[in-house]
C-alpha cells in the first residue's frame, strides 16, 4: 500500500484465491494441478497457498530459499510450485531464478529473516552448496503466460529489478501431495490454525484437492470460471 509499505519491496498477496474467483480459477486450475502432479510423481495435488507478486522497477531482491524448508508442520514435508508470469520477463527485471541442480541438495533450515530486500540474497544457497560447487543461476525469461515449475528443495529467489522501466507481475501456486496431513506435533504460526482438534487431515475448504489420478477434485471447484 502506497505510504505504508516501503517502495523498494516486492508487493505480495497470499491466498488471493479466497477473495477473487479469477485468481482462484488460475491457481486452482485442474490442468496446472495435473502437470504439477505428473512432474513431481504425485498421485494428486492440493493447494497450500498462492502468491500474487508485483515487482516494480527499483525493487530490491527476494532472498533465495527452499520452499520445503518451511513445511515441517506437514506430512510429507514437501511441495512443488508453479510460477506464471503475467508480463514478458527480462533477466535484468528481477524474474524468479533457480540454482541449477539444487533440488538434489539437502534441505536447509528455513531463513526466518531478511526474506524481503536482503543485502546478500544468495547467502542461503552459498552456505548450503556442496563443497566445490559454484552457484549456477538460471533466470526464467518467458512471454506473458509462460512460467516454470520447481521442486520444493530447489533454491530460488530473485535479484533486484534493475531494468529501470519494466515491472513484473506473477501468480504462484504451491501444491502439496493430495494425501498430505498436518504433523502431529510440529506447528506453523499461520497454517496450523486450520487444523481441527483431534484431526490431522487438511480441510478442503482451505486446502482444496486440485487434481488426482483417480479423477477426484474438490467438488466446489466446479463453480469457478473457465479461463481456457
Amino acid at each position: 500500500m502506497r505510504g505504508r509499505d516501503p517502495e523498494d519491496r516486492t508487493r505480495q498477496l497470499c491466498n488471493a484465491w479466497k477473495s477473487d474467483t479469477v485468481v482462484a480459477a488460475q491457481v486452482l486450475s485442474e490442468r496446472t494441478g495435473r502437470l504439477a502432479a505428473e512432474l513431481a510423481d504425485y498421485r494428486g495435488v492440493r493447494i497450500l497457498q498462492d502468491n500474487v507478486l508485483w515487482k516494480p522497477p527499483g525493487t530490491k531482491a527476494i532472498g533465495f530459499h527452499q520452499d520445503s524448508s518451511y513445511a515441517d508442520y506437514l506430512v510429507p514435508p514437501e511441495m512443488i510450485t508453479c510460477w506464471i508470469s503475467l508480463h514478458e520477463t527480462r533477466a535484468d527485471a528481477g524474474p524468479i531464478e533457480f540454482v541449477r541442480r539444487s533440488h538434489t541438495w539437502p534441505k536447509a533450515a528455513p531463513a526466518r529473516s531478511e526474506f524481503h530486500a536482503p543485502d546478500d540474497w544468495l547467502a542461503g544457497p552459498r552456505a548450503a552448496a556442496p563443497e566445490a560447487i559454484e552457484l549456477d543461476l538460471v533466470p526464467v525469461v518467458v512471454k506473458p503466460g509462460g512460467g516454470s515449475f520447481h521442486h520444493g528443495l530447489t533454491w530460488h529467489g530473485s535479484a533486484p529489478n534493475r531494468s529501470g522501466t519494466v515491472a513484473r507481475m506473477a501468480i504462484v501456486s504451491h501444491f502439496l501431495p493430495a494425501e498430505t496431513r498436518f504433523h502431529e506435533t510440529n506447528v506453523d504460526l499461520n497454517y496450523s490454525r486450520y487444523r481441527r482438534r483431534g484431526d490431522l487431515s487438511m480441510d478442503e475448504s482451505f486446502f482444496p484437492v486440485v487434481w488426482t489420478e483417480s479423477g477426484y477434485r474438490t467438488p466446489w471447484l466446479a463453480e469457478l470460471p473457465d479461463l481456457e
